[in-house]
């Protein structure tokens, strides 16, 4: 219809949900009926997908004739606001699409691979698991709540579904690592393809554990790193055993289509070795009610 989609987390704060909601003068909440009580007060028009199915029905069945461009945006999600309130960040779908286009020669990504929705459609690593798993034609699974809160329960589930594409945050994968180690579970075998981690800091020692059962490219650990700002991913570092006898958390070489630069307070380029602030040249994103783009 060539909307864009403003992710609301129902689990989030109410002062936040407000905060978005009045920021982003949202015209059209899709929703369940279940969810209403945890909405505050809004002006937008509100579709309970579960209970207004008498007036849904009355509408065309048509697709819509859209008129969407690359340059269109796609989606608004909103930053933890850690520096203060959350920030609306703009994204197209140009941005998104390169994001896969960049990473192709890497994974390879095909329609046999089945991906979990694991984490909160508000959280940008989403936007990776989400729409990876749509563009290429494969199959996702959507983690109820409760499993992502139980490790055991997540790993039958991986099981089941021969799920071939999981990424995680290194904390959540620590869990899995433990239930992977249980006696019970060395008679079986995940379908994994890819374990891809991201959201924070990778702790290589932490996978030591994981490698003494698997092949350390069976499946292939990768370490990414990026932020809402920009489109998910900036580097890639797949995992090896000698990066698990290291204290350092290696986050890699830049995705194809960026450039990054480690700067010090004058802007000008650290020699090796020496601290500095990593900056990360790529197709301009936008804030919310900002007029400049920032790169």
């Amino acid at each position: 219809a060539g909307g864009a989609y403003v992710p609301l987390d129902p689990d989030y704060p109410s002062d936040r949900l407000a905060f978005m909601l009045s920021d982003a003068q949202l015209h059209v909440i899709l929703t369940h009926s279940q969810c209403l009580n945890t909405l505050p007060a809004n002006q937008a028009q509100t579709v309970c997908l579960d209970t207004d199915w008498e007036f849904i029905s009355q509408l065309s069945g048509d697709n819509p004739v859209s008129t969407v461009t690359p340059d269109h945006l796609a989606y608004v999600i909103y930053t933890s606001g850690s520096t203060g309130k959350p920030k609306g960040v703009l994204v197209n779908h140009s941005n998104v699409v390169r994001l896969f286009l960049a990473t192709e020669q890497w994974y390879h990504f095909n329609s046999n691979d089945v991906w979990t929705l694991f984490h909160s459609y508000a959280f940008d690593f989403s936007v990776w698991e989400l729409w990876g798993a749509l563009l290429y034609g494969g199959r996702l699974v959507i983690v109820p709540y409760w499993i992502s809160r139980d490790p055991k329960a997540f790993y039958r589930l991986l099981l089941q579904e021969q799920v071939t594409v999981l990424n995680q945050t290194p904390s959540a994968f620590r869990q899995l690592i433990w239930v992977d180690q249980l006696p019970e579970m060395t008679q079986v075998e995940l379908s994994l393809r890819w374990v891809v981690f991201g959201g924070e800091a990778l702790e290589p020692r932490s996978l030591q554990p994981w490698f003494k059962r698997h092949s350390y490219h069976t499946p292939q650990l990768v370490n990414m790193y990026g932020i809402t700002e920009t489109t998910v991913h900036v580097t890639y570092r797949p995992i090896t055993w000698a990066d698990t006898e290291s204290r350092s958390s290696f986050i890699g070489i830049a995705i194809p289509d960026l450039q990054l630069y480690i700067l010090d307070d004058q802007l000008q380029p650290v020699p090796i070795s020496v601290p500095g602030q990593m900056y990360v040249g790529c197709a301009g994103t936008r804030y919310l009610h900002r007029q400049i783009p920032d790169r």
